[in-house]
Protein backbone atom coordinates (compact mmCIF):
# COMPACT_ATOMS: atom_id res chain seq x y z
CA UNK A 1 0.00 0.00 0.00
CA UNK A 2 1.37 3.44 -0.95
CA UNK A 3 2.33 5.47 2.11
CA UNK A 4 0.17 8.50 1.26
CA UNK A 5 -2.85 6.24 0.68
CA UNK A 6 -2.18 4.51 4.00
CA UNK A 7 -2.13 7.86 5.83
CA UNK A 8 -5.41 8.83 4.20
CA UNK A 9 -7.03 5.48 5.02
CA UNK A 10 -5.88 5.85 8.63
CA UNK A 11 -7.66 9.20 8.83
CA UNK A 12 -4.54 11.33 9.22
CA UNK A 13 -5.21 13.62 6.25
CA UNK A 14 -6.33 13.66 2.64
CA UNK A 15 -4.00 12.05 0.13
CA UNK A 16 -2.77 15.44 -1.08
CA UNK A 17 -2.18 16.66 2.48
CA UNK A 18 -0.47 13.34 3.33
CA UNK A 19 1.93 13.82 0.41
CA UNK A 20 2.81 17.26 1.78
CA UNK A 21 3.45 15.80 5.24
CA UNK A 22 5.79 13.23 3.71
CA UNK A 23 7.74 15.88 1.79
CA UNK A 24 8.04 17.91 4.99
CA UNK A 25 9.81 14.99 6.71
CA UNK A 26 7.07 14.47 9.28
CA UNK A 27 6.61 10.77 8.53
CA UNK A 28 8.80 7.87 9.64
CA UNK A 29 8.57 4.24 8.54
CA UNK A 30 10.27 1.72 10.84
CA UNK A 31 12.26 4.52 12.47
CA UNK A 32 13.49 6.15 9.25
CA UNK A 33 12.23 9.46 7.91
CA UNK A 34 10.64 9.15 4.47
CA UNK A 35 10.47 12.17 2.16
CA UNK A 36 10.07 10.58 -1.27
CA UNK A 37 6.80 9.80 -2.99
CA UNK A 38 5.77 6.32 -4.09
CA UNK A 39 7.04 4.46 -0.99
CA UNK A 40 5.08 1.24 -0.39
CA UNK A 41 4.49 -0.23 3.07
CA UNK A 42 2.88 -3.29 4.60
CA UNK A 43 0.22 -1.94 7.00
CA UNK A 44 0.28 -5.19 8.97
CA UNK A 45 4.04 -5.29 9.53
CA UNK A 46 5.54 -1.78 9.19
CA UNK A 47 5.43 0.89 11.90
CA UNK A 48 4.45 4.38 10.72
CA UNK A 49 4.85 7.53 12.83
CA UNK A 50 3.55 11.00 12.01
CA UNK A 51 5.04 13.76 14.14
CA UNK A 52 6.19 11.02 16.51
CA UNK A 53 2.75 9.45 16.93
CA UNK A 54 1.95 5.92 15.77
CA UNK A 55 -0.55 5.60 12.93
CA UNK A 56 -2.54 2.46 12.12
CA UNK A 57 -5.47 1.45 10.01
CA UNK A 58 -8.76 0.70 11.74
CA UNK A 59 -8.34 -2.74 13.28
CA UNK A 60 -9.78 -5.63 11.26
CA UNK A 61 -11.37 -8.59 12.93
CA UNK A 62 -8.34 -10.23 14.45
CA UNK A 63 -7.53 -13.81 13.52
CA UNK A 64 -5.09 -16.15 15.26
CA UNK A 65 -4.28 -19.47 13.60
CA UNK A 66 -2.05 -22.26 14.87
CA UNK A 67 -0.65 -24.39 12.05
CA UNK A 68 1.23 -27.69 12.20
CA UNK A 69 3.57 -26.95 9.31
CA UNK A 70 4.99 -29.96 7.48
CA UNK A 71 8.51 -29.91 6.10
CA UNK A 72 8.65 -28.85 2.46
CA UNK A 73 6.57 -25.66 2.80
CA UNK A 74 8.02 -22.16 2.67
CA UNK A 75 7.05 -19.80 5.50
CA UNK A 76 5.77 -17.04 3.23
CA UNK A 77 2.40 -16.21 1.73
CA UNK A 78 3.78 -16.31 -1.83
CA UNK A 79 6.91 -17.66 -3.48
CA UNK A 80 8.46 -16.46 -6.76
CA UNK A 81 9.84 -19.96 -7.43
CA UNK A 82 6.46 -21.65 -7.20
CA UNK A 83 7.28 -23.68 -4.11
CA UNK A 84 4.41 -24.68 -1.77
CA UNK A 85 3.79 -22.09 0.95
CA UNK A 86 2.02 -22.04 4.30
CA UNK A 87 -0.70 -20.00 2.61
CA UNK A 88 -1.68 -23.13 0.72
CA UNK A 89 -2.27 -24.86 4.06
CA UNK A 90 -4.56 -22.19 5.57
CA UNK A 91 -6.32 -21.06 2.41
CA UNK A 92 -9.61 -22.57 3.58
CA UNK A 93 -9.55 -20.32 6.67
CA UNK A 94 -10.92 -17.59 4.40
CA UNK A 95 -8.89 -14.78 5.99
CA UNK A 96 -5.70 -12.89 5.17
CA UNK A 97 -3.05 -13.68 7.77
CA UNK A 98 0.74 -13.72 7.85
CA UNK A 99 3.30 -15.83 9.75
CA UNK A 100 4.79 -14.72 13.05
CA UNK A 101 8.49 -15.46 12.63
CA UNK A 102 9.73 -18.22 10.36
CA UNK A 103 10.31 -21.93 10.14
CA UNK A 104 12.80 -23.16 7.57
CA UNK A 105 11.39 -25.01 4.60
CA UNK A 106 12.86 -28.27 5.91
CA UNK A 107 11.64 -27.69 9.49
CA UNK A 108 8.21 -28.83 10.64
CA UNK A 109 6.09 -27.86 13.60
CA UNK A 110 4.15 -25.07 15.24
CA UNK A 111 3.66 -21.84 13.32
CA UNK A 112 1.45 -18.97 14.41
CA UNK A 113 -0.29 -16.86 11.76
CA UNK A 114 -2.31 -13.71 12.43
CA UNK A 115 -3.47 -10.35 11.09
CA UNK A 116 -2.75 -8.74 14.47
CA UNK A 117 0.36 -6.84 13.45
CA UNK A 118 0.87 -5.21 16.85
CA UNK A 119 0.97 -8.54 18.69
CA UNK A 120 3.10 -10.13 15.97
CA UNK A 121 5.71 -7.38 16.24
CA UNK A 122 5.90 -7.76 20.01
CA UNK A 123 6.17 -11.54 19.87
CA UNK A 124 8.97 -11.31 17.31
CA UNK A 125 10.99 -8.81 19.35
CA UNK A 126 13.83 -10.55 21.28
CA UNK A 127 13.23 -8.43 24.39
CA UNK A 128 10.00 -10.32 25.09
CA UNK A 129 11.80 -13.65 25.25
CA UNK A 130 9.03 -15.90 23.93
CA UNK A 131 10.15 -19.49 24.49
CA UNK A 132 10.38 -21.80 21.50
CA UNK A 133 10.90 -25.52 22.07
CA UNK A 134 12.29 -27.81 19.38
CA UNK A 135 12.82 -31.53 19.02
CA UNK A 136 15.97 -32.19 17.01
CA UNK A 137 17.19 -35.50 15.66
CA UNK A 138 20.96 -35.26 15.39
CA UNK A 139 23.83 -37.39 14.24
CA UNK A 140 25.68 -39.23 16.97
CA UNK A 141 25.28 -39.17 20.75
CA UNK A 142 25.99 -35.80 22.40
CA UNK A 143 28.08 -36.08 25.55
CA UNK A 144 27.20 -34.36 28.84
CA UNK A 145 29.88 -31.77 28.07
CA UNK A 146 28.21 -31.00 24.73
CA UNK A 147 24.85 -30.56 26.44
CA UNK A 148 26.46 -28.12 28.88
CA UNK A 149 27.96 -26.16 25.99
CA UNK A 150 24.53 -25.84 24.41
CA UNK A 151 23.00 -24.77 27.72
CA UNK A 152 25.65 -22.13 28.32
CA UNK A 153 25.61 -20.63 24.84
CA UNK A 154 27.42 -21.47 21.61
CA UNK A 155 29.69 -19.13 19.68
CA UNK A 156 28.29 -18.60 16.16
CA UNK A 157 29.37 -16.32 13.35
CA UNK A 158 26.79 -13.73 14.45
CA UNK A 159 27.71 -13.90 18.13
CA UNK A 160 27.22 -16.12 21.13
CA UNK A 161 23.77 -17.58 21.68
CA UNK A 162 21.87 -16.99 24.89
CA UNK A 163 21.64 -19.84 27.41
CA UNK A 164 19.23 -22.60 26.41
CA UNK A 165 17.48 -25.48 28.13
CA UNK A 166 18.61 -28.80 26.71
CA UNK A 167 17.49 -32.35 27.41
CA UNK A 168 18.52 -35.66 25.89
CA UNK A 169 15.23 -37.31 24.93
CA UNK A 170 16.66 -40.41 23.26
CA UNK A 171 20.29 -41.40 22.90
CA UNK A 172 21.80 -43.65 20.27
CA UNK A 173 25.19 -44.29 18.72
CA UNK A 174 24.02 -43.30 15.23
CA UNK A 175 21.25 -40.80 16.01
CA UNK A 176 19.87 -39.04 19.09
CA UNK A 177 16.91 -36.80 19.87
CA UNK A 178 17.31 -33.59 21.85
CA UNK A 179 14.84 -31.10 23.25
CA UNK A 180 16.08 -27.50 23.01
CA UNK A 181 14.25 -24.47 24.37
CA UNK A 182 15.46 -21.06 23.23
CA UNK A 183 14.03 -17.55 23.26
CA UNK A 184 16.06 -16.03 20.45
CA UNK A 185 14.98 -16.07 16.84
CA UNK A 186 18.13 -16.08 14.75
CA UNK A 187 18.12 -17.56 11.28
CA UNK A 188 18.44 -21.37 11.44
CA UNK A 189 19.70 -20.98 15.00
CA UNK A 190 19.07 -24.49 16.33
CA UNK A 191 20.63 -26.10 13.28
CA UNK A 192 23.69 -23.87 13.53
CA UNK A 193 24.08 -24.47 17.27
CA UNK A 194 24.04 -28.23 16.88
CA UNK A 195 26.36 -28.18 13.88
CA UNK A 196 28.79 -26.03 15.89
CA UNK A 197 29.02 -28.68 18.62
CA UNK A 198 29.54 -31.51 16.12
CA UNK A 199 26.04 -32.99 15.98
CA UNK A 200 24.31 -31.78 12.81
CA UNK A 201 20.53 -31.93 12.61
CA UNK A 202 18.83 -34.54 10.44
CA UNK A 203 15.25 -33.54 11.35
CA UNK A 204 13.83 -30.60 13.27
CA UNK A 205 10.36 -29.84 14.65
CA UNK A 206 9.10 -26.92 16.73
CA UNK A 207 6.74 -28.35 19.35
CA UNK A 208 5.98 -25.26 21.45
CA UNK A 209 5.72 -21.50 21.00
CA UNK A 210 5.17 -19.73 24.30
CA UNK A 211 2.09 -21.42 25.82
CA UNK A 212 1.00 -23.02 22.53
CA UNK A 213 1.63 -26.67 21.60
CA UNK A 214 0.73 -29.00 18.73
CA UNK A 215 -1.65 -31.06 20.85
CA UNK A 216 -4.56 -32.42 18.80
CA UNK A 217 -3.17 -31.48 15.40
CA UNK A 218 -1.74 -33.65 12.63
CA UNK A 219 0.79 -32.38 10.09
CA UNK A 220 -0.82 -29.90 7.72
CA UNK A 221 -3.76 -29.20 10.03
CA UNK A 222 -4.62 -25.85 11.61
CA UNK A 223 -7.04 -24.43 14.14
CA UNK A 224 -8.04 -21.04 15.49
CA UNK A 225 -6.83 -20.06 18.93
CA UNK A 226 -9.37 -19.71 21.70
CA UNK A 227 -9.91 -16.39 23.43
CA UNK A 228 -8.10 -17.72 26.50
CA UNK A 229 -5.12 -18.84 24.38
CA UNK A 230 -4.86 -15.38 22.80
CA UNK A 231 -4.92 -13.77 26.24
CA UNK A 232 -2.28 -16.17 27.54
CA UNK A 233 -0.10 -15.63 24.47
CA UNK A 234 -0.42 -11.87 24.87
CA UNK A 235 0.70 -11.79 28.50
CA UNK A 236 4.42 -12.50 28.01
CA UNK A 237 4.44 -10.09 25.09
CA UNK A 238 2.97 -7.24 27.12
CA UNK A 239 -0.36 -7.47 25.30
CA UNK A 240 -3.81 -6.41 26.38
CA UNK A 241 -5.65 -9.40 27.79
CA UNK A 242 -8.93 -7.68 27.13
CA UNK A 243 -8.45 -7.28 23.36
CA UNK A 244 -11.56 -7.98 21.32
CA UNK A 245 -11.60 -10.73 18.77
Amino acid sequence: MRLHKFLAAAGVASRRAAEKMIRQGRVKVNGETVTGMGVAIDPAADQVLVDGKKVALPAPDREYILLYKPAGFVTTMSDPYGRPTVRDLVRDAGVRVFPVGRLDMDTSGLLLLTNDGELANRLAHPSYGVEKEYLARVKGLPSPDVLKRLEGGVELEDGRTAPARVRLVKGGRQNSVLSLTIHEGRNRQVRRMLKAVGHPVTALKRVRYGPLTLSGLAEGEWRRLSRDEVAELSRPAGGDDGRKR
